[in-house]
């Protein structure tokens, strides 16, 4: 269970990086849409977990280590905009969130899923053992 303050200053990074992201990824990382899903502190405040959504990238695994390339630059970047806020700037560890692409497989499998009618003259009720008449 993450603390109060734990919350606070996730928060606060995961609103400085999405816009260090918005305003200073197209110089770094060229035309790729990078969004901070989550963002998750050690209980010290000296790490920041940032979980990424990347987006219009071929590659997303390639752009990940990209950015993790990038990361003592984010860093001074993060730095610059919360230092009067937190006593130390914490480390950043990136990771790739893969929750849309998990939610966009689950809506293909589903779509693809036939449910038979009631109608149907090859249904069989007894097949279905827990659907009710």
């Amino acid at each position: 269970m993450e603390s109060v303050r734990q919350q606070k200053v996730a928060r606060l990074i995961q609103k400085e990086m999405a816009d260090i992201f918005l305003k200073e990824s197209r110089m770094l990382f060229g035309n790729v849409f990078i969004s901070i899903t989550t963002v998750r502190m050690s209980p010290d405040l000296s790490v920041a977990k940032l979980y990424l959504s990347i987006m219009m990238a071929a590659d997303k695994k390639g752009m990940l280590k990209e950015i993790q390339a990038q990361s003592k630059e984010l860093r001074k970047l993060l730095g610059e905009r919360i230092r009067k806020q937190v006593r130390i700037i914490p480390e950043i560890v990136f990771y790739l969130d893969d929750n849309v692409d998990y939610a966009n497989h689950m809506d293909d499998v589903m779509s693809k899923i036939t449910i038979p009618k009631k109608e149907d003259e090859n249904f069989d009720p007894n097949e279905y053992p827990g659907l009710k008449e």
